[in-house]
């Protein structure tokens, strides 16, 4: 902690002395009118901020009004439901996907996504996704939305002004500046099911620093309960459904195990997953709470030179549950004990048992920095940047098997740790041209960055390998025949027959905390790396009609080879009111030291079928004797079209993108582990893992790995329009469509996709979304309607040519709400999220993505908790 809170003070100290050894006095180049109108952006140029339809790029500005009128209090759900570009998944049973929800823009994952508060790089979470593309994004649900002033989502790759992860786009957060007033808001719901009540309070306010300062503080807190919106375990294989005439039976449900009863087994099931007696396994949002904060101030020096600095602190708590365990599912299996007599997990947990997760996410950060004119026309901006998230997890209801009825039932499995500490320094000159329109703008600069990702140790227990990993752990059997310690236990009564392969005492269960196994001293340790980057800009207006831009980066990463990328982009104006623009650039995306690093066994479903399955470090040797090769940078060519128009109160455009992506990084189709010596490959790959030393190597069932996997294309177009009208004296009506159309397909093939896979990552989400909108103002009332659309899609078991493909229908969720002013200081508003109260489609069962009571797609991006209403109550101070 101590050397944490150096970097903090070393980035202010430095950002001071820096700031001024470039001081000198000056006068200040007179201020751009256009600036200050409302929708200029600063995002996508490093000269002088521009107008939305002046930006040589695509840029959506989401004013705080716009913010307010969206239904949730989470930047990720405002987003997604402002943006349709913007796509966001609930993914329960996904271990710390539970609660880092995986986004995508542009259909690429976060990652690919640069985040910015204020213009500077916010920090990546510490949860590396399982599977997919392994996303180590920023978590922006830690930046409470009361606490935003505009959020500016760009829609072009921009690696070449930003760096690393700027590929499909940049989404940067500007937080409140306001030095005086106050805002104040409550707001209560629940779903139309009865459960996930939600409370939200939070708060903005602003004071004066003196004459020449200010300070805006925000905070939130909310609680949100969990809901549940799946059936109760069934499948052929076990069910516990009472109602159903499978009940107690199935293929691997196991009736002969120690403390069986089936009365006692029946009682014992509302117990099986703690909180929630209804169903064993429940599908749906977990239970949370959190505190966010974040702090925005500034100073002017004087007329030449201004201090800044902005800080943020989020703890968050969740829990989540993981697959039900039932008699004989591998874990809850017969054990032979020192003592000959038999035992099952059972003896714990009658009615089986359901791993529960929890997790709490504190995640803090600040920025300090000086910025400010040197001289007429050369401006400069230095800062330094510390950012933390840490992941503590807890197991509950659980056990070790290994350990037998030696386990404890809660473990601590370990900590994720993601830290950054970046010095950056910015600078622009004006150079004049007589024969040009406008001074061009050089910007330039350069910074470092030093990164660490730790996976911080578990308690022994939670790795422990203990006796029962291994066949005859005490030696009462040899070559079928019973040794002396087994005649011993045998005239003690027990019923020990060596000659029987089935016998308890050959049983090898797994090793670690079930669900997740805790974090070994192997598993565990620091990643570092620090990164160098310089970049050069130019851009202007070369006449009155064409504005130019063009970028050029370096960087150099100590783990990787370096990389320089480069950018074009211009706007042309066809009329005053009439424009085209577009851009070419490349870009890059260094794996993260989480994605080199991480490592994970949890239960998944390869085929189906809930089977435990190891995530191991690409460049680690379990992965390469698997046949893995080290992580290397992603690099991608974009290119960009687009038209603006406005005519009177409609303004439209339309943008087409390609995003040529190589070496995109991805997990592997998981690979199956078998001890079985007839298994062919799965028995290869168990003595693969045999070989490299993992513990427990029999009780995994499936492996993967992340790899620069494969090429893609990615290709779309995105719409929006907006009209504004008055149909009667004293009333306003603002509509607004957005829409997107998106398309990713493989360039060239994806041999580490098994044929499911391949059909799925290219057919699996819509390629059409769409936002609509209309908000009428009449008087102290306010109504606003949205639709949000989902195309169709589809998902297979097998590939699409000989297997089974499920299509998803369209979906249109609706959301109202009513406002009435009933004071200049006091609104309230009533609404409804979803209000028809829709879902997307069930899962097909034959294509097994609707396993252990899951009734829909759990990664479905059509939101699957149906209709929600809420109250809100807003006072300005």
């Amino acid at each position: 902690m101590g050397q944490r809170n150096n970097k903090l003070l070393m980035t202010s100290v430095i950002a001071m002395a820096m700031g001024a050894a470039l001081f000198a006095p000056a006068s200040l180049a007179q201020e751009d009118e256009e600036a200050v109108q409302e929708n200029v952006i600063v995002t996508g140029v490093r000269g002088q901020p521009r107008t939305v339809t002046d930006s040589p790029v695509p840029v959506d500005v989401l004013s705080s009004e716009e913010l307010e009128n969206v239904p949730f209090t989470d930047a990720n759900d405002i987003i997604r439901t402002l943006v349709p570009s913007y796509s966001l998944s609930r993914q329960p049973i996904s271990d710390g996907g539970t609660f880092v929800r995986p986004a995508q823009l542009r259909g690429m994952p976060t990652d690919k996504t640069l985040v910015l508060v204020n213009g500077h790089r916010r920090h990546r979470a510490a949860l590396v996704q399982i599977g997919g593309s392994g996303t180590q994004g920023p978590d922006i649900a830690t930046i409470p939305a009361i606490a935003l002033a505009n959020v500016q989502v760009l829609r072009d790759g921009a690696a070449a002004l930003y760096g690393s992860d700027a590929i499909a786009g940049v989404i940067n957060f500007i937080l409140k500046d306001d030095a005086e007033g106050a805002t104040i808001t409550a707001e209560t719901g629940q779903y139309y099911e009865g459960d996930g009540f939600q409370f939200v309070t939070a708060a903005n306010f602003g004071v004066p620093l003196g004459e020449n300062g200010f300070a805006n503080f925000s905070i939130e807190r909310s609680t949100s309960d969990a809901t549940s919106r799946g059936a109760e375990y069934c499948e052929s294989w076990a069910c516990v459904d009472p109602n159903d005439p499978r009940f107690l039976t199935g293929g691997s449900f196991d009736t002969t195990l120690a403390g069986y009863d089936p009365a006692t087994f029946a009682a014992g099931l509302p117990d099986a997953n703690i909180g929630f007696g209804d169903v064993v396994q429940p599908w749906g949002q977990p239970s949370s709470e959190a505190l966010r904060g974040f702090v925005n101030a500034g100073y002017d020096l004087d007329e030449y030179t201004s201090l800044y600095a902005f800080a943020s602190y989020s703890k968050s708590s969740a829990d989540g549950s993981f697959f039900y365990r039932y008699p004989g599912n591998g874990t809850i299996e017969n054990l032979r004990l020192q003592d000959g007599s038999l035992w099952s997990p059972l003896s714990f947990f009658p009615g089986g048992f359901t791993p529960r997760f929890f997790g709490d996410v504190i995640d803090y950060s600040g920025v300090v920095g000086i910025e400010g004119e040197w001289f007429d026309g050369f401006s400069y901006d230095i800062s330094g940047r510390l950012g933390h998230n840490e992941i503590q997890y807890t197991l509950a209801n659980t056990v070790n098997p290994s350990l037998g009825n030696m386990s404890p039932t809660r473990f601590n499995p370990g900590d994720l740790i993601n830290e950054e500490f970046q010095l950056q320094a910015d600078f622009a000159y004006d150079l004049e041209f007589a024969s040009l329109a406008s001074p061009l703008t050089l910007a330039f600069g350069g910074s470092f960055m030093d990164e660490s990702y730790e996976l911080v140790g578990g308690d022994p227990a939670s790795y422990q390998t203990g006796p029962y990993a291994t066949p005859d752990p005490w030696g009462f059997c040899n070559a079928g025949a019973p040794t002396a310690a087994g005649l011993a236990v045998i005239a003690n009564g027990s019923t020990l027959n060596c000659a029987d392969t089935s016998d308890p005492v050959y049983q090898v269960v797994g090793v670690g905390s079930n669900g997740f196994p805790g974090y070994s001293p192997a598993f565990s340790g620091e990643y570092t790396r620090d990164s160098y980057a310089a970049y050069v800009d130019l851009s202007g207006d070369v006449t009155d009609r064409l504005f130019l831009q063009g970028a050029i980066r370096f960087e150099d990463y100590s783990d990787f080879d370096s990389e320089l990328v480069w950018k074009v982009a211009g706007q042309f104006d066809l009329t005053e009111t009439m424009g085209l623009r577009g851009s070419v650039g490349t870009g890059f995306r260094a794996p993260t030291p989480g994605q080199q690093g991480t490592t994970n066994v949890s239960t998944r479903l390869p085929n189906g079928f809930p089977v435990a399955t190891g995530l191991f470090p690409a460049g680690g040797t379990i992965a390469q004797a698997l046949g893995a090769s080290p992580l290397g940078p992603e690099t991608s060519t974009n290119y960009a079209f687009g038209f603006t128009g406005g005519w009177g109160d409609l303004s439209l455009t339309v943008d087409y993108y390609r995003i040529e992506l190589e070496d995109r990084v991805n997990a592997i189709s998981t690979r199956d582990v078998s001890n079985d010596p007839g298994a062919g490959t799965a028995y290869q790959n168990y003595l693969a893992l045999a070989g490299a030393g993992v513990a427990g190597a029999e009780s995994i069932g499936g492996v993967f790995y992340f790899q620069n996997a494969f090429d893609t294309i990615t290709q779309g177009v995105d719409i929006v329009g907006t009209y504004n009208t008055s149909f009667t004296e004293g009333s306003s009506t603002a509509f607004t469509a957005s829409v997107n159309y998106n398309q990713t397909e493989f360039d060239g093939s994806a041999s580490v996709f098994n044929a499911e896979d391949t059909f799925d990552f290219e057919n699996g989400q819509p390629e059409w979304r769409g936002v609509f909108s209309v908000l009428h103002e009449a008087g102290p009332w306010t109504f606003l309607g949205r639709a949000n659309y989902y195309g169709e899609y589809d998902n297979s078991d097998s590939g699409g040519a000989t297997g089974l493909i499920q299509n998803f229908s369209p979906e249109v969720l609706v959301d109202v709400e009513a406002s009435y002013q009933i004071s200049d200081a006091v609104r309230l508003s009533l609404g409804a999220r979803n209000v028809f109260d829709e879902y997307p489609d069930a899962a097909d069962p034959a294509i097994g993505d609707s396993c252990c009571g899951r009734i829909y797609r759990s990664d479905s991006v059509v939101d699957w908790q149906g209709g929600y209403y809420y109250l809100k109550l807003r006072a300005d101070l």
